[in-house]
């Protein structure tokens, strides 16, 4: 039976980690997969007044948050208690955004050599040309397959080689051929795979999502609400500038030809008088084509708008809707 000690520092430890999950707006759930101890050191002291490292048995953290959700069943930590799996840490944001965290843990990775049995994470391929290993060391080669030749007194390959496939074991000769060769082929560093933010736990890619993809999608969003609140008819803020525009059109139709003018038409009845200043005013909307012409062509070019919005006005016979 632990004595009183230990219990009291198993409860301080629940008692810290409950309170940060609780007090803290998000965390990031971290892999440490190979990650050494010296990179966990240098990890806490770059997070200092910026964010909380915890680690712990996976038994004393469900534990932890098990007890925390009957305190507090509204924070989310029973969704927490699901995802601690595996070797796993997490990294509480105290003092600074989530990805200011991630960019501090991208910074400390660690070179390592290959062991034999271990799965490689990496696809590997010795490059043909010289080794700089002496004809002796020709049995380390031979045990692979590798085809070689010995050139000014050294081994070289023949062509290139692929010496590890990833998801798959190292071999023991291929461990030792790298670790003569000075290549160390796999680099480790803390890992991020969840992130726990407002009771919910989310995957480690919406990090990757940007300002300029989420105003996308709002103004995406806000243009289908608009055309939807204008086809069945019920006004909405998002369609309430596109009834008012199209409420001005049907003013400025009416009044186009009539002897009454206000100041938000007058530039549209300059335009319908002179529609070569419309033309001048907005080129990309002609037809394209060299440059001016004159003769009867271009006095019909130049009637055509005006002609046009007087027939549009007598087709609708004076049937329009203000808010339509």
């Amino acid at each position: 039976m632990p004595n009183a000690e230990k219990l009291e520092k198993k409860q301080k430890y629940f008692d810290k980690l409950v309170d940060l999950c609780v007090n803290t707006e998000s965390a990031l759930l971290v892999g440490v997969d190979n990650v050494a101890s010296k990179q966990m050191q240098d990890i806490r002291i770059e997070l200092r007044g910026k964010g909380v490292v915890l680690m712990g048995k996976n038994t004393m953290i469900r534990k932890a948050l098990a007890m925390g959700h009957e305190e507090h069943p509204d924070a989310g930590l029973d969704v927490l208690r699901e995802n601690i799996k595996g070797n796993i840490g997490m990294i509480f944001a105290t003092g600074a955004s989530l990805d200011e965290i991630r960019e501090i843990i991208s910074k400390h990775k660690k070179s390592s050599g290959a062991k034999s049995g271990q799965f490689s994470n990496v696809d590997l391929a010795l490059p043909s040309g010289p080794t700089g290993m002496d004809p002796s060391q020709t049995s380390f080669f031979q045990a692979l397959n590798i085809g070689t030749k010995i050139v000014k007194g050294q081994i070289e390959l023949v062509s290139e080689f692929k010496i590890l496939h990833k998801d798959e074991k190292v071999s023991p000769s291929a461990a030792v051929l790298l670790t003569k060769l000075g290549i160390k082929p796999f680099e480790y560093q803390m890992s991020v795979k969840a992130v726990f933010a407002d009771g919910s736990v989310f995957d480690a890619a919406v990090l990757d999502i940007k300002d300029d993809q989420l105003i996308k999608k709002f103004l995406s969003g806000v243009a289908n609400m608009a055309a939807f609140s204008r086809e069945i008819g019920i006004p909405t803020a998002a369609g309430l500038p596109h009834a008012m525009g199209n409420a001005f059109r049907n003013v400025a139709s009416l009044v186009a030809e009539a002897d009454f003018t206000f100041k938000e038409v007058e530039k549209v009845k300059e335009f319908l008088a002179d529609p070569e200043a419309y033309a001048a005013a907005n080129p990309g909307s002609g037809g394209g084509g060299g440059g001016p012409s004159t003769g009867p062509a271009t006095e019909a070019k130049t009637e055509a708008p005006a002609a046009a919005a007087v027939e549009e006005e007598e087709e609708e016979d004076m049937d329009f809707d203000l808010f339509g």
